[in-house]
């Protein structure tokens, strides 16, 4: 038996409706490329998405349409994810720290009309000229005031909206029609499309809003370094217009200064971003000598934040949520906010351990761990094994490529993560590894971001990573790569004592190489394949 309710289809648009209508107090405050602070309401910014509708109708845009952005985090920006989607075309985000191959790659992947870029990536867009396809139409997001002096045929955004009127007969789309594509980072291969429908993304905003429900609220002010050209900021700009909450863009300046004078500036409550940004901000802290005002939470994803780095934060009374998602994903899976009673009855040392760990799953998202053979294990907190998701907001297959969809998922149409994982019996979830990280030492495995956590912890230690080096006798070890935090270098014997008060003797790294800065991914992750790449022919102590 059906129930007798009415179907509404699931619309973006309807978030910033619903904000527009509902949070009236609440703002975007972006910092501009013109070099100045732009801040207006979210029924101003309804206004100036309907005046962009009526542009991309003017420039031949119809539905299923890929219409191309290469920006920062900015008002419009935002703008552009609601009025592409909203005339039910399809808002395909640009990372600008891909290569020139991949960028061109995914631009003819991904067939867009019209590429809107910001003033800084006006070069880039230049240099690839004599490579983009025929026909593609590029909007350079500033008013004409500003427009860069370019042989380019370059629109401006500021233009294209002057005449339109500020209301829009947005139109009654299928909920599962595409609304947003964000392609993986491409680490290996070409990159892969995760391809987001109104549906999935309404469905994840709305899991944001209950899971993260403490960071995201009416009334708090949220600083997203998450870039819009990643993974849709995790949610951000869905999430936070649905619960009331104030966007803090921060354009491209995310330098530890930076960030922290504008969070301070506007009073900022909750900051999502890498753990690679927080070290820089938690430096200008310490230069300060105080947290910004306001600021109370903190969001950290997209690799593993150190207990260091949870630790000070608490310490300095800004609680941590150390997340865990994927492009694929839309892309929030997990979230460390602790239970009250864990709060409550838990020492701060009990609490920091937890933290460490991914989190419990957001709802919608169900997870499980198997072994080789993908049987499933046991959620007992020891079983270690690949992990696979599914949900309301994963892919069920990359965008235009059978190749990729026919190895990620299992027979059951779960998606595999690529990590491996436990998963206790109170719902938290470890990430040991990435399978690609973890190293292989005489048939047992050592894993890198264990390792990692606690080297962390050295007060003579920036940054650094652990890859696994080709040995003779065992197959692989580790090699320790440190980013120091002053001119003197910590010694071997200090980081194996340690690392012996957490790990077993046989794990301890057998070098220590020591580098100005760790090479980043383009979403910012530290980048292992270009260390390994680097130390390929590395000789170990015990080979010379």
């Amino acid at each position: 038996m059906l129930g007798q309710m009415m179907h509404r289809p699931l619309s973006v648009i309807e978030i910033l409706k619903f904000a527009s209508e509902n949070h009236k107090s609440a703002e975007i405050v972006s910092v501009r490329t013109e070099g100045d602070i732009h801040r207006y309401s979210y029924a101003q910014a309804f206004e100036r998405v309907a005046q962009m509708a009526h542009a991309l109708g003017r420039m031949g845009i119809a539905s299923g349409d890929r219409v191309a952005t290469l920006a920062w985090n900015g008002y419009r920006h935002f703008e552009l994810y609601y009025a592409i989607s909203g005339i039910g075309a399809v808002c395909h985000t640009i990372n600008p720290r891909l290569s020139a191959e991949q960028m061109i790659y995914i631009i003819q992947h991904a067939d867009d009309q019209v590429l809107f870029v910001d003033t800084t990536f006006v070069p880039i867009i230049a240099a690839l000229r004599s490579q983009l396809p025929q026909g593609l139409r590029c909007v350079v997001m500033t008013d004409r005031a500003h427009m860069p002096d370019s042989d380019l045929d370059l629109l401006c955004y500021e233009d294209l909206i002057a005449d339109c009127p500020k209301t829009y007969d947005w139109p009654e789309v299928d909920e599962n029609t595409a609304c947003g594509l964000c392609y993986t980072s491409g680490t290996t291969g070409n990159p892969k499309g995760a391809l987001y429908s109104h549906r999935s993304t309404v469905l994840h905003a709305m899991s944001l809003c209950i899971s993260l429900g403490r960071f995201l609220q009416e009334g708090t002010r949220v600083l997203p370094v998450v870039p819009l050209f990643h993974v849709n900021a995790w949610g951000l700009p869905y999430g936070a217009p649905l619960a009331g909450a104030s966007l803090i863009f921060p354009g491209g300046a995310l330098d530890g200064p930076s960030v922290y004078k504008l969070m301070d500036e506007e009073r900022v409550n909750s900051a999502w971003g890498v753990p690679t940004v927080w070290l820089g901000l938690q430096a200008e802290i310490a230069a300060k000598g105080r947290n910004p005002n306001g600021f109370s939470s903190v969001v950290v994803g997209g690799s593993a934040a150190p207990r260091s780095m949870i630790e000070k934060f608490e310490k300095s009374g800004v609680s941590v949520c150390h997340a865990w998602g994927m492009t694929e994903m839309s892309p929030v899976g997990t979230h460390g906010i602790l239970p009250a009673d864990m709060i409550a009855t838990k020492s701060l040392s009990e609490r920091l351990d937890l933290q460490q760990y991914q989190g419990r799953r957001v709802f919608g998202v169900d997870l499980k761990v198997v072994d080789e053979n993908g049987e499933s294990l046991p959620h007992d907190g020891t079983s270690v094994g690949e992990l696979y998701v599914r949900g309301n907001a994963i892919i069920s297959g990359y965008f235009d490529n059978e190749a990729a969809t026919a190895e990620a998922f299992d027979s059951e149409g779960w998606f595999g993560t690529g990590d491996i994982a436990v998963i206790r019996p109170d719902g938290f979830l470890s990430i040991q590894d990435r399978a690609k990280d973890l190293i292989k030492s005489g048939g047992e495995w050592i894993s890198s971001i264990d390792l990692e956590n606690v080297v962390m912890s050295h007060p003579m230690v920036a940054n650094c990573a652990v890859i696994a080096v080709a040995h003779p006798k065992w197959d692989e070890r580790p090699l320790l790569v440190i980013v120091p935090a002053g001119q003197e270098h910590v010694s071997k014997a200090e980081i194996d004592d340690l690392l012996l008060q957490h790990v077993a003797k046989w794990q301890l790294p057998d070098a220590i190489e020591f580098v100005d800065e760790l090479p980043l991914t383009a979403t910012g992750k530290v980048s292992k394949l270009t260390l390994r790449q680097k130390f390929a022919n590395y000789m170990l102590p015990d080979m010379k």
